[in-house]
């Protein structure tokens, strides 16, 4: 039997590993800045493996960005490729392509007791939607379904670049500041690494105070040791954050829950479950009675992108006698 890869590649890191019973083993996570495309990187990680080309016969990459067609170009890093390149050169049969936060959405399916938090305590309705959103890099956005099949459907899209939703005065004013800047003031120019440091500079300049903070890292630290400035806005990001999730619940009927992801919200656990979020995730006019009771999970897992791309991959390949035939769809957190 040949072996299967996955991989999960954002615009700073790409993760690999193989997909074996079940389960990954074998990760190994490469900088995408040192490596001219997937491809390399790819057969670096197999020569580790001692594995040679045509060892591995099926692959799914989770990729940042729209999938369509042969070509592919990431949105937040130089990388580009074809899928029938990659497929030659590295001797591989059958390469799945799927959005990042597919997988992601996929991998909450796979999250074990120890693998998240609840934030949002509330019961979901398990046949509605879930949402799948996570700062990082970039802000990704998935939506998850139960299907009658026993399996699990992600839908794809670029909901992290959707306007960022204003709520007050303030927020109007700190988007002003951001429009002179930004071409196009989306969600991701706040919610992202990049995007804190964005909100944090307006913020500063909107108050007339110099901006000595330098990085994401930065304001999150200063906000934990109780510096005021970067403590507002951290709760702005939380905030901000809110509105976005309420957009997506009320846009797509997901009473299911919410899955927070990514690699932000994790670093200040504490401070998000103490902050805004869940006021202005309910802040919707009329509407605003219909995320009360909504389960809002923190995945903590290490690698569910990785994971989520082993479902997809089992999920359109399951009947290859390289890759097992997929687990039946399981009860999420919150829905047993």
């Amino acid at each position: 039997m040949k072996l299967a890869l996955v991989g999960d590649i954002g615009g700073t890191n790409a993760r690999f590993a193989i997909w074996e019973d079940d389960r990954l083993h074998s990760v190994r996570v490469f900088a995408t800045a040192d490596y001219p495309g997937p491809e390399q990187a790819v057969e670096v990680y197999l020569q580790d493996l001692d594995l040679q080309r045509g060892d591995v016969s099926h692959a799914c990459l989770a990729v940042a960005g729209p999938v369509d067609g042969d070509e592919f170009q990431f949105t937040n890093s130089a990388w580009h490729f074809s899928r029938a390149g990659f497929c030659s050169h590295l001797n591989i049969e059958q390469l799945l392509l799927v959005n990042d936060f597919t997988a992601m959405a996929l991998g909450m399916t796979r999250l074990g007791d120890d693998e998240y938090l609840t934030i949002c305590h509330g019961k979901g309705k398990p046949e509605r939607p879930f949402v799948v959103i996570g700062p990082g890099t970039g802000l990704g956005v998935g939506t998850l379904l139960k299907t009658g099949s026993g399996r699990w459907m992600a839908l794809p899209g670029e909901g992290g670049h959707v306007n960022l939703p204003i709520g007050t005065a303030r927020e109007a004013l700190l988007w002003t500041r951001l429009m002179a800047t930004h071409e196009h003031v989306s969600a991701e120019t706040v919610l992202s690494g990049a995007g804190l440091l964005n909100l944090y500079r307006a913020s500063c300049e909107l108050d007339a105070i110099e901006a000595q903070l330098k990085s994401p890292a930065a304001i999150t630290k200063a906000a934990l040791e109780g510096d005021a400035v970067a403590a507002a806005v951290l709760e702005q990001f939380c905030v901000f954050l809110g509105r976005v999730v309420g957009n997506n619940v009320l846009t797509l009927g997901a009473l299911g829950g919410v899955y927070i992801a990514g690699g932000m919200v994790p670093r200040f656990t504490e401070f998000f479950r103490n902050s805004g979020f869940q006021r202005a995730m309910g802040e919707k006019g009329v509407m605003s009675d219909y995320c009360k009771g909504l389960p809002v999970w923190l995945a903590t897992a290490e690698y569910p992108g990785l994971t989520g791309a082993g479902v997809a991959l089992q999920q359109a390949f399951g009947d290859s006698d390289a890759i097992e035939r997929p687990a039946e769809a399981a009860d999420l957190p919150g829905q047993a």
